[in-house]
């Protein structure tokens, strides 16, 4: 099998030589500790031989937001080892499956508490335990092990909705050419420096927000829990302490829906955002309401990207490019899409008409961990991914994503209705925090339009972005009923005047929060 000095984390590796001298920004924060490049690629190649001398091909990593995490992420992949994130929430279920399914045969890192899998813990050094690198820097690097390219970088596991979580395997090839595309379309460079909150076991998060980072040589700042406050904070440089390196403000902000609804919510935390260079919305449909308020507070019109963990991001709106609230952008460098109707004939790109979104590229996955029949099935006939979800395609090449196929294309009385257009009208409604419409079982119209609608005097942002959050069905006084039904009547006749009158919600259901997951998306499938 081939064999080769690890090119994935290229910044990381080559920061420091003498034609690419490091820069000011290249620091990674977490935990509130910041380490240079060096400190990190120092403690990185511990992990490396540590894993390396036990032989190891896949390990599991408890995918906290720690240095622990970041640690053994970096130094699984420099030593050519598959890293298994394990969500740091997941319950002994979810645990079990991925470590059983993935073969992972060790921690690395740390094991979460209660583990009862009985693999052994391979430690990480401690990013507490370093001051100064001494040493040259060079001759570090010399220590990298060979790397076996036949090996996936990562494994990462689907949600699950349809059976039990798949393993997703990523190469380093894929991963490589996604994250190249995407410092293209947002002129991302060594200069930048990156700061999110988001979990570390996706494709947003890990890939994007930590394997991005480290191959492109831009600083990376996690901020931890994820508030408005804590971008506040990271837009400002923190200056040197003693030993400790000091940090650089953030020009870059990876958020999903739920976060920049916290931001808009705060206008002074928003407005320390304005010097930034570069705000990225994905993961979830970011409601046109939160894209203006943005924009108001911030001056920045959010950048909104595609992706899946099996294509990693394809489409995305450029750093240089038009924004408009709900564009997803046009495909990365290298990447194809198309649309197919269920017969599997071509939908024209006209910018109205619905489609399954179907993609190619260089970025796509190697396959279902041990499961070639799902792999199969994911494809058509010609080697297109077959993405599950729903879009548009303008004539420009814009697209925007209807949702999954499964819950946001309605099929009402022999009419193909995107769900996300109904809710981001009812969304411009100001009773309107949260919305999410669904089509349920209808013997006459096939699937009737049902609204789920979150109420702004009853909106609790905590419980939105809680994972499991379950929807308030609680029964309200009379005068709450009368209300009630006033206002879902006020919004069938909007969507209805907006629309068309087909697509107006045949029932309108109050709820106090809509079911999230970690990463802030609805999980329709519990409304249904």
């Amino acid at each position: 099998m081939p064999r080769s000095v690890e090119p994935l984390l290229a910044g990381l590796l080559t920061a420091g030589h003498p034609d690419t001298p490091a820069s000011a920004t290249q620091s990674v924060s977490v935990e509130g500790v910041t380490l240079s490049y060096d400190q990190v690629r120092h403690l990185a190649l511990i992990a490396a031989n540590t894993v390396s001398a036990a032989q190891v091909t896949r390990v599991a990593v408890h995918a906290d937001p720690t240095w622990s995490t970041v640690l053994a992420v970096i130094g699984s992949v420099l030593a050519g080892v598959t890293v298994v994130p394990v969500p740091a929430d997941a319950g002994p279920g979810e645990r079990r499956h991925i470590l059983t399914d993935s073969g992972a045969t060790a921690w690395l890192g740390r094991a979460p508490d209660l583990d009862d899998s009985g693999l052994p813990v391979l430690p990480t050094p401690s990013a507490w335990s370093v001051d100064t690198i001494d040493g040259d820097a060079d001759e570090s690097r010399s220590e990298l092990p060979p790397v076996d390219t036949a090996y996936p970088a990562f494994i990462l596991y689907t949600s699950g909705t349809t059976g039990p979580p798949k393993g997703v395997q990523l190469s380093r090839r894929a991963l490589a050419a996604g994250l190249d595309a995407l410092a293209d379309a947002w002129e991302w460079t060594a200069q930048d420096v990156l700061a999110h909150g988001l979990p570390l076991f996706h494709v947003h998060g890990l890939i994007l927000g930590v394997v991005g980072p480290l191959r492109l040589g831009s600083g990376l700042i996690h901020v931890g829990k994820a508030t408005a406050t804590a971008y506040a904070q990271a837009a400002k440089a923190v200056a040197p302490q003693g030993d400790w390196t000091g940090r650089p403000a953030a020009t870059m902000f990876f958020g999903v829906p739920t976060i920049w609804s916290r931001v808009a919510a705060e206008p002074e935390s928003a407005a320390a955002l304005r010097t930034a260079r570069l705000l990225v919305s994905g993961s979830a449909a970011l409601p046109a309401p939160v894209f203006e308020r943005i924009r108001e507070l911030t001056g920045h019109e959010i950048c909104e990207r595609y992706g899946m963990t099996e294509t990693l991001i394809t489409v995305a709106t450029r750093a240089d490019g038009r924004r408009r609230a709900g564009c997803v952008g046009m495909p990365v460098a290298g990447v194809q899409t198309r649309l197919r109707d269920d017969a599997g004939r071509e939908v024209p790109h006209d910018g109205e008409s619905v489609g399954d979104l179907q993609v190619c590229g260089p970025t796509l996955f190697d396959g279902y961990l041990g499961r070639p029949e799902a792999t199969a099935a994911a494809f058509a006939s010609d080697g297109w991914f077959k993405t599950g979800d729903v879009a548009t395609i303008a004539p420009d090449g814009t697209h925007r994503i209807v949702g999954r196929a499964s819950v946001d294309l309605i099929k009402s009385g022999g009419f193909r209705i995107g769900a996300g257009e109904i809710e981001s009208v009812l969304l411009g409604h100001p009773a309107v925090a949260e919305c999410a419409v669904i089509g349920r079982p209808d013997s006459d119209l096939g699937q009737r339009i049902v609204a789920y609608v979150v109420r702004a005097v009853d909106r609790t942002d905590e419980r939105a972005g809680e994972r499991g959050t379950d929807p308030d069905h609680g029964a309200g006084s009379a005068s709450d009923a009368e209300s009630d039904a006033t206002l879902a009547a006020s919004l069938t006749e909007l969507v209805a005047q907006e629309l068309s009158v087909h697509k107006r919600p045949r029932e309108v259901v109050f709820v106090q929060a809509l079911p999230r997951n970690e990463m802030g998306k609805v999980q329709k499938t519990r409304l249904a």
